[in-house]
């Protein structure tokens, strides 16, 4: 029988409760209630024919608690007048979650708004957006309301965020909640105290004034003559260093993998640099590496050609390296499997590449496949090496 049963009544309350919407109308202060739910009673044809089981489904939905039923007559030949369910009703906010066992979180949600309003009401917008994520926050929210606080007091502190004299706030709580808390901040703070720049929850420091932690690049040096003063040719600096570095080379190369990256075999006027991944901010103030021939070597997948797109953006001179559909079916034997694809359309990438590209992101060549660059044996780069 396609009739409302009080399982699809409470479902319906549900719905509404996993939307947000129950817990958004008390930040909002809209009213939802009464309401009127969605209701499918028994035709005519169904009461006179099914009346033993019509009898059932009335006695279970007057058996519902919260719920406001109203009812219509019916006359049966044999039984006389019945009061059948014609429509259920809601009347309040507490019989909403009452009915779908929500007493508790609906009332410490109400806690988070009440103290929101009277400490930070810009912030009720948010709550208003964002209700079940203010409620899985709620046992922390007091100190999201204090890191607000202090911000507010110290615009562009400084300062590393360990040095924040809040007790009861650790650094790993704001690195957890990095996403939130920017939201957060964004609406509270005055416009010159953001760095509107730096986007991202990496960059959250950044943005807010507070001190990095030194963002450090590795490389190494592939032609020891040209830099015979440096320590050794493993060298780990800070990111400004690297920028200011400005070493007598003529090409540069860049790899994802730490055992390529140690045994690249020496290579006259050059340096290897490695692992940048998707992050060449690092490097980007680099202006030297524009005057160099640069080599990006990557796995022959969707994302390697997505870090090379990524990185012509800022070095448009960049050339792949052992990226190309040769050096894939040589080691087919050596294929993998890309875990999680990218799909999108890149812009930066050449004709060639564009079309390995594209047999890879429309698996024309196997499913998901890839060649990791570790894979690749050593005397194939070092022909690569001399045919550059």
């Amino acid at each position: 029988m396609n009739w409302t049963m009080p399982a699809d009544v409470r479902s319906q309350i549900a719905k509404l409760w996993t939307q947000g919407k129950l817990l958004a109308s008390l930040a909002t202060n809209t009213p939802l209630f009464p309401l009127r739910l969605a209701f499918r009673a028994p035709t005519a044809a169904e009461m006179v024919n099914h009346f033993d089981e019509v009898r059932v489904w009335i006695r279970d939905l007057h058996a519902l608690p919260c719920c406001r039923i109203e009812t219509r007559s019916f006359r049966h030949r044999e039984l006389g007048n019945n009061a059948v369910p014609a429509e259920v009703w809601i009347d309040n906010f507490d019989d909403a979650v009452a009915l779908i066992g929500k007493q508790a979180e609906a009332a410490q949600f109400a806690t988070v708004l009440d103290i929101t309003t009277r400490l930070q009401p810009a912030w009720v917008t948010w709550l208003t957006r964002k209700p079940l994520q203010a409620l899985a926050l709620a046992p922390d929210w007091e100190q999201f309301l204090a890191i607000a606080a202090w911000c507010q007091e110290h615009p562009r502190p400084g300062i590393y965020l360990r040095q924040m004299d809040l007790p009861a706030v650790h650094t790993k709580f704001i690195e957890i909640h990095r996403a939130p808390l920017a939201e957060l901040l964004d609406l509270v703070l005055a416009p010159e105290a953001i760095d509107r720049a730096e986007t991202g929850a990496g960059r959250f420091a950044s943005r807010y004034g507070f001190r990095e932690k030194p963002e450090r690049i590795r490389f190494r040096i592939l032609d020891q003559s040209r830099m015979p003063t440096w320590p050794g040719d493993d060298i780990t600096i800070t990111a400004e260093a690297f920028a200011q570095l400005d070493p007598p080379v003529e090409t540069v190369f860049m790899t994802e993998n730490e055992i390529n990256f140690l045994a690249f075999p020496p290579v006259d006027n050059s340096l290897i640099i490695f692992g940048s991944g998707y992050g060449f901010a690092l490097l980007h103030q680099a202006h030297w590496l524009s005057r160099c021939r640069i080599h990006y070597w990557g796995d022959i997948d969707t994302h390697g050609f997505a870090i090379l797109d990524q990185l012509r953006h800022h070095f448009e001179h960049v050339s792949s390296f052992l990226m190309d559909f040769a050096t894939l079916m040589a080691f087919k034997h050596l294929w993998g499997m890309e875990a999680t694809p990218t799909k999108r359309d890149l812009t930066m990438l050449t004709i060639t590449e564009q079309a390995l590209y594209n047999k890879l992101r429309d698996n024309q060549l196997g499913k998901n496949l890839r060649l990791e660059q570790e894979r690749i044996g050593f005397s194939w780069l070092e022909l690569a090496i001399r045919e550059i």
